[in-house]
């Protein structure tokens, strides 16, 4: 038995040595593509590699940070890297700890059932739970009668033991990475496994043993870490500027061996998609680039449409549902006048000769307070559920914004629309009709006969017949 506790370690200890790390393998061994053999321009003949992470041609002012991070030397603290789906957070990770060959660094994704992020731990840990010993079956209980929780508990008491001893040898700290943390079910149980890994990491930071580092697209595991956090650092990570994404597109472009555009173009289709990155893998990657953006953006519409479409004269069984809506349409409707405000102010500027023509392509995406939010759309509870479908994003400073650039223009279009403020009041005023119904109250009198009188009272303090 004092063998196999030695085994256990010694398998953990495999997992942080320099390769092993199975999400960094499955990043390492993408498929390439075949180059074009389209003719292109010795500006183009770049000898890049068509799926190599985009950080070997664009690198984010994050990714020195994320570097230091993996590598070992922010001692004393732990990290939550918030952004929205897309923007490179986990690709950041993955680049640095290619660069360092995953050395003392250990990736797990999350997921909504426990028991099966209790076996995507194990396998990062390289832990098999006790479930590889024959010494189980004379156990008087099953250690997984407990459920995962206790599982996982018993993989980090073992981790803890190896984190000690590798510090003792390297003065170095471990690095376990929880990316994509927002999987985890908002309710008891996921809120339950944050805290538990929170504790751990709260008490590593401070020993110098372990640095924690979680990622998350949605606000509200901030929201529940935040009220325990004494040594938790934010990383938020946002969409490229303008002209970052520019020059983005324009190498993705090359990268993906298609033809050069016009910076024109290439301008055209960033006003469209934003900076977001993913976005641009996707529409650089097209023959015709503004063609792939505009139906990218005609999709964005109807999913927007899908979610939180508007029903005129909806029946009381839809109630909640375009309660959701409507309110969801005042804020995304107050996005699009705050951004139209923005650049009637840029574009008056540039009239007076106080702002260069090109100030127009730096405008960011609209800002609304939290609080404010809650105010426009009468009902704080919609708020993260819009977030958890990547319909806004919430930041560290309890600023919200819609998503992405394709779900703003994607409102500006149904905004926009005729009668579009005429629909939404009258879906609101149906639903104020309906929940007045659901609060009137019929009497019904039966037996009664022509001529005869029927005396209500109510009784306030006193009596009045009505």
């Amino acid at each position: 038995m004092a063998w196999y506790k030695e085994n256990v370690l010694w398998k953990i200890e495999k997992a942080f040595a320099a390769g092993y790390d199975p999400a960094l393998e499955l990043a390492k061994n993408a498929i390439k593509k075949p180059a074009d053999t389209a003719e292109s321009s010795p500006a183009e003949s770049l000898d890049w590699d068509l799926e190599g992470p985009w950080t070997q041609h664009l690198r984010r002012e994050e990714q020195d940070l994320i570097d230091r991070i993996i590598q070992g030397r922010e001692v004393g603290h732990y990290f939550i890297l918030l952004g929205p789906k897309g923007t490179g957070k986990t690709t950041m990770i993955l680049d640095a700890m290619q660069a360092v060959q995953a050395e003392g660094v250990a990736m797990c994704d999350a997921h909504p059932d426990l028991e099966v992020f209790r076996l995507r731990l194990g396998k990062a840990l390289n832990y098999e739970y006790n479930e590889d010993t024959q010494t189980g079956l004379f156990q008087r209980r099953d250690p997984r009668e407990g459920g995962p929780a206790l599982d996982i508990e018993r993989a980090l008491n073992k981790l803890e033991k190896v984190a000690l001893n590798h510090a003792k040898k390297t003065g170095k700290p471990l690095i376990l990475v929880l990316n994509n943390v927002h999987y985890f079910n908002h309710d008891d149980d996921g809120r339950n496994m944050l805290l538990q890994f929170q504790q751990r990491a709260e008490a590593w930071a401070a020993s110098g043993i372990l640095t924690m580092v979680f990622s998350s697209d949605d606000f509200w595991p901030f929201f529940v870490m935040r009220k325990n956090a004494s040594r938790m650092h934010v990383v938020s990570v946002y969409d490229l500027s303008a002209k970052d994404a520019l020059t983005a597109a324009m190498r993705m472009r090359l990268n993906a061996r298609q033809k050069k555009e016009s910076p024109e173009l290439l301008k055209e289709v960033v006003d469209i998609v934003g900076g977001r990155l993913t976005y641009l893998g996707k529409v650089t990657k097209a023959q015709d680039m503004v063609g792939h953006a505009k139906h990218m953006l005609a999709v964005e519409k109807a999913w927007l449409l899908s979610q939180v479409g508007l029903i005129p004269d909806c029946d009381d069984d839809v109630m909640d549902e375009q309660k959701w809506s409507s309110c969801s349409w005042l804020l995304l409707r107050e996005f699009v006048r705050k951004h139209q405000q923005e650049m009637q102010r840029k574009q008056e500027a540039v009239a007076r000769g106080e702002a260069k023509e090109e100030n127009l392509n730096d405008i960011e995406l609209p800002r609304i307070s939290y609080y404010e939010c809650r105010q426009i759309m009468t009902r704080p509870d919609f708020m993260d559920e819009l977030d958890r479908k990547n319909i806004i994003a919430i930041d560290i400073n309890h600023d919200v914004t819609p998503d992405s650039w394709l779900i703003l223009h994607a409102a500006e279009e149904v905004v926009g629309e005729d009668g579009f403020d005429d629909l939404l009041d009258s879906v609101r005023d149906r639903v104020d009709e309906i929940e007045s119904l659901h609060r009137t109250r019929e009497l019904t009198f039966k037996d009664v006969d022509a001529g005869d009188r029927i005396r209500l009272t109510v009784d306030k303090g006193g009596a009045r017949v009505v």
